[in-house]
């Protein structure tokens, strides 16, 4: 990759972004659901040059046990990337940046998963990030979101995800990592398209109030076209592999 990312042209003339997308044009998305055996529920993502994979374990018994709570289960999620997941290996040990990631996306899924229906239990979520560019946190949701209703967790819906923000003083869909990194703003969004409800809304940077609602609206827009892609991925594994045998 030539240059820095403040080098770049990050939005030319004619509205075409570095990368070559319109303003409104998302990464290419691909999803597979099913991929670990021996996990309960899995999911495979490339979001743009993001490679992720997702495994979910559970419902089922929690340790230590004083972590139990006789009312509800207990959702558990780890979001780790690989030493070889960026350009500078990066230290195994978990970042500051990778718990709070884990948190966010533990608290963005919660709404969706029915929990009350396995008091004294765990759902563990393991996110592993293989390959990073930027938008990785709304990228493993999609993956782990997948991964839970591949496992058979009751939910409320699917949570997806999209980033949007402002670059060149114009808000686009689906920052990519050099607009993430010399861009004005970023804001990853997550979104249950049928409930009509966000549950992750973070916002990098500053807007105007006009900006900021037209960005939210933009990366709505954004998960919505994930959502339909997830639910081919778990259509293509339950629906299209029955019609095979």
């Amino acid at each position: 990759m030539g240059g820095r990312a403040t080098d770049m042209v990050l939005l030319d003339e004619n509205g075409i972004r570095c990368d070559g997308r319109r303003i409104d044009e998302p990464r290419s998305v691909s999803i597979k659901a099913g991929v670990l055996k021996n996990a309960d529920g899995s999911a495979y993502i490339e979001f743009g040059d993001n490679k992720i994979l997702a495994g979910v374990y559970g419902p089922r018994d929690i340790h230590p046990k004083h972590l139990s709570d006789a009312d509800t289960g207990v959702l558990r999620c780890r979001y780790h990337m690989e030493p070889f997941s960026v350009t500078e290996r990066k230290n195994p040990a978990p970042s500051r940046r990778e718990i709070e990631i884990s948190k966010v996306i533990k608290e963005a899924l919660a709404p969706a998963v029915m929990l009350e229906r396995f008091p004294r239990t765990v759902v563990d979520v393991y996110i592993e990030i293989l390959q990073a560019d930027g938008g990785s946190r709304c990228a493993a949701l999609d993956a782990a979101s997948v991964a839970l209703a591949d496992a058979g967790i009751p939910m409320r819906d699917m949570v997806s995800a999209c980033a949007a923000g402002k670059v060149a003083d114009t808000i686009v869909l689906d920052v990519n990592n050099e607009e993430d990194q010399a861009g004005q703003a970023d804001m990853p969004i997550g979104y249950m398209p049928n409930l009509n409800r966000i549950t992750l809304l973070q916002l990098d940077g500053v807007m105007s109030l006009d900006e900021y609602k037209q960005c939210i609206e933009t990366g709505i827009r954004g998960c919505k076209l994930v959502y339909e892609i997830q639910k081919k991925a778990l259509m293509e594994k339950y629906f299209d592999g029955e019609a095979e045998k």
